[in-house]
């Protein structure tokens, strides 16, 4: 590779980097109309597999099979557990998929940082916006930090779709003002 070519693929990186790293924080839509009354935690159905698989394409593929209603979440606070403990209110410890449905609650307009912790997969959206976005087998770590718009105070859309292939399992949010601390979500800012 030439010094010119070398310095041209340089400069497109920086670019590329400096466009994603400026991108606009995502516009969420308040639930309209706004909820009067809920019930704390959140909505969940779950599918079941007698077998592993690593992908959300499958992951819906077996929810949509036979989908079962399950116990509400108390929120989104299901810490990394031991092997063949059950996770969330599912019926067995693996090879289950979930979706999960309801609201979030900002307290104040302003710009956000979302991420969510998750062994192993998870397609979330807020507002209608995605915000948390895993497609794989992992240990429980955390999604790509997003930015959000949040433009009033109240009540947001939850529709989140995760999964568990084996092993442990968790499934997390952290949220907090864009520069500020992300803090773990408490299970009170969540409703269906």
């Amino acid at each position: 590779m030439t010094r010119i070519t070398l310095t041209s693929a340089i400069v497109a990186l920086g670019l590329a980097l400096a466009s994603v790293a400026s991108a606009a924080p995502l516009k969420l839509k308040p639930a309209d109309p706004q909820p009067a009354s809920l019930n704390k935690g959140l909505n969940v159905s779950y599918g079941y597999s007698e077998d592993k698989f690593k992908s959300l394409e499958l992951a819906h593929q077996i929810y949509n099979v036979s989908p079962k209603k399950g116990k509400p979440l108390r929120g989104l606070d299901y810490r990394d557990n031991e092997f063949g403990e059950l996770t969330l209110t599912s019926t067995q410890p693996w090879y289950f998929t979930a979706k999960i449905t309801g609201y979030y609650h900002f307290d104040a307009p302003g710009i956000y940082e979302i991420e969510f912790f998750v062994n192993d997969g998870l397609d979330a959206k807020i507002g209608g916006q995605r915000v948390g976005f895993f497609d794989g087998v992992q240990p429980c770590e955390g999604t790509q930090v997003i930015e959000v718009d949040v433009p009033m105070a109240g009540w947001y859309d939850l529709d989140a779709f995760y999964y568990q292939n084996a092993g442990t399992a968790c499934l997390m949010m952290k949220a907090g003002p864009k520069g500020g601390k992300r803090e773990w979500v408490p299970n009170s800012a969540f409703g269906h």
